[in-house]
């Protein structure tokens, strides 16, 4: 079995992007924005430096945050805001 290149799997992939920016979507359409600082194998998320959007609107922000996985509908990476 060949793996094609620049693909990644996702184990991978969330191992290589702790300690980096990411959004995590909630299945309620609400976004987290900030540093991924661990995550387990049930998608439980620690986020710090966390800021929540509705709507693409800042709500509010948070120092550290818990996201329990079975909300998750995504997690992505993102560039950080100057």
């Amino acid at each position: 079995m060949s793996t094609q290149p620049g693909r990644v799997n996702p184990q991978e992939f969330l191992k290589n992007i702790v300690g980096k920016p990411v959004m995590v979507k909630l299945n309620s359409g609400v976004d987290y924005r900030g540093i991924l600082a661990c995550l387990d194998g049930y998608m439980n998320i620690a986020l710090e430096q966390t800021e929540e959007y509705v709507n693409g609107q800042l709500k509010n922000k948070y120092g550290d945050a818990f996201i329990r996985g079975n909300n998750v509908f995504y997690i992505s990476t993102q560039k950080r805001r100057v």
